[in-house]
């Protein structure tokens, strides 16, 4: 690409570009998390949430560099600078002379991992975690005997270090300790994200946590014969360290989610779960803290402040219209005709209560009785809010995909027990995407109560024929 020389206003624009809103457009993952927002991503290393965007800026704590849009996609998408303005303006800019490109930039020199200086003493990060967090003393004692846990020299920040299997340390993640202001918490540049701040017992349970403070507020909180079990904290909600951590110790065999009661932490311990089930491990347990995170519990037996948990809303809302079916009866002379007239009249629990007693229907033809009490119980238990995502026209299209599909099977005549049985399933996909979509409805609806009172709901766009 011959070299572009972009105007001051061109620059400008680019780098004042919505970064969000462009990088959803590519599809990329991005989460709202108060004021701001994260961009997951995922490299060799794994996968990591420690970009935050706020504005026209970026930061990436891990590797504690930043900018604004132009040098995002440099940094994170493989642009030139030249195709990454053009890419943020949408290629409308005012490209005043063309020369030869420029020789490209060497790579950037890797800086090697290493731990921040510590301090000559602990005192700052003692008082912290056991005045501030309630963190019990021994403990603290043995982590930091185990240069685990230390005080840094130059800002007297907590510095927690993951080690390998030869307690080399290879991972730390620095928080401050203040208790005004704005606190923040880092990974240190070039760590190696495949092991975090742990500890490794002799029997077969690991507690997995999404940080440091929470791992160490559960063994306060639960002191008994702790040092035989195995915990470790993931810093984030993503799962590489944990999947070392089993891939290094045979024994391991019992996992207990402990990540926090909250949407992020609900989804995290789903998430998590379906990776470790793939891999063959079938112990595997939820255990949630009564309040937001372990130490928010701590901090209520002390009687501290503390912030309570933070349900799930998609997913309460979900599982509740599943609990509040009920059963129908259906014309098995009629199914197809009678299941476009349903939806047509954008009922959706009406919907998914039709295509349920249908897929019964099916299943007793084939020769297997599953009723709605099963039925329900199979749609609470397939459910994943983590995988639930989308707006309502990203759902309403998956509810059309799959009553097309649907139908598509109800034409085929003289059904083998084998087919019938595909039938039942897709009449139950639909069940499942009609109470998706109801959900994302219920959600919407209650938001924009919240911005504007009142909201003319819009036509849907796709109608089905009645002719089958």
């Amino acid at each position: 690409m011959p070299y572009i020389n972009f105007s001051e206003d061109d620059l400008y624009r680019a780098n004042t570009a919505n970064l969000v809103s462009y990088l959803e457009g590519r599809g990329e993952r991005i989460k709202k998390v108060g004021s701001t927002y994260q961009y997951i991503y995922t490299d060799g290393s794994g996968t990591h949430d420690s970009v935050t965007i706020s504005g026209g800026k970026w930061y990436d704590h891990k590797n504690q560099r930043g900018g604004y849009a132009v040098k995002f996609l440099q940094e994170f998408l493989g642009f030139s600078f030249q195709e990454s303005v053009i890419e943020l303006l949408g290629r409308h800019c005012d490209a005043q002379t063309v020369r030869p490109a420029p020789r490209e930039a060497p790579e950037p020199v890797v800086k090697p991992f290493e731990l921040p200086e510590p301090n000559s003493d602990m005192r700052r990060v003692f008082a912290y975690l056991t005045k501030q967090r309630f963190i019990s003393s021994d403990i603290i004692s043995h982590f930091a005997h185990e240069h685990k846990i230390y005080e840094e020299k130059k800002y007297h920040n907590v510095v927690f270090v993951g080690t390998d299997e030869n307690g080399v340390p290879k991972q730390a993640s620095v928080r401050s300790t203040l208790s005004f202001g704005k606190t923040f918490r880092i990974t240190v540049a070039s760590s190696d994200t495949k092991y975090s701040f742990s500890h490794f017992g002799s029997d077969g349970k690991l507690f997995v946590f999404e940080a440091p403070i929470d791992m160490l507020s559960f063994i306060t909180l639960y002191q008994k014969d702790w040092q035989q079990h195995s915990y470790i904290a993931m810093n984030g909600v993503y799962e590489s360290a944990v999947l070392k951590a089993l891939e290094s110790r045979a024994n391991l065999s019992e996992i207990y989610l402990c990540t926090d009661n909250d949407e992020g932490g609900i989804e995290a311990a789903e998430r998590l779960g379906d990776i470790l089930a793939e891999k063959g491990y079938t112990e595997i347990f939820r255990l949630a803290p009564l309040q937001k995170d372990w130490n928010e519990q701590l901090k209520q037996r002390y009687g501290a402040e503390y912030l309570p948990a933070v349900p799930h809303e998609r997913k309460e809302l979900y599982l509740r219209s599943v609990a509040e079916l009920n059963e129908m009866k259906i014309n098995p002379n009629r199914i197809a005709n009678d299941l476009i007239a349903v939806y047509n009249s954008a009922d959706r629990v009406r919907l998914a209560e039709f295509s349920l007693a249908a897929s019964e229907h099916f299943l007793k033809i084939a020769g297997v009785e599953f009723q709605l009490g099963k039925m329900k119980e199979r749609l609470t238990n397939e459910y994943k809010c983590y995988q639930d995502k989308g707006s309502i026209s990203v759902k309403l299209g998956k509810l059309q995909n799959a009553l097309t599909t649907g139908l598509e099977q109800l034409r085929k005549p003289a059904q083998t027990a084998a087919e019938l049985k595909i039938t039942a399933r897709k009449l139950y996909d639909i069940t499942d995407h009609a109470l998706r979509l109801a959900t994302e409805e219920t959600l919407t609806q209650r938001a924009e109560q919240k911005e504007t009172p009142e909201e003319e709901p819009s036509d849907e766009s796709f109608q089905m024929s009645m002719s089958v």
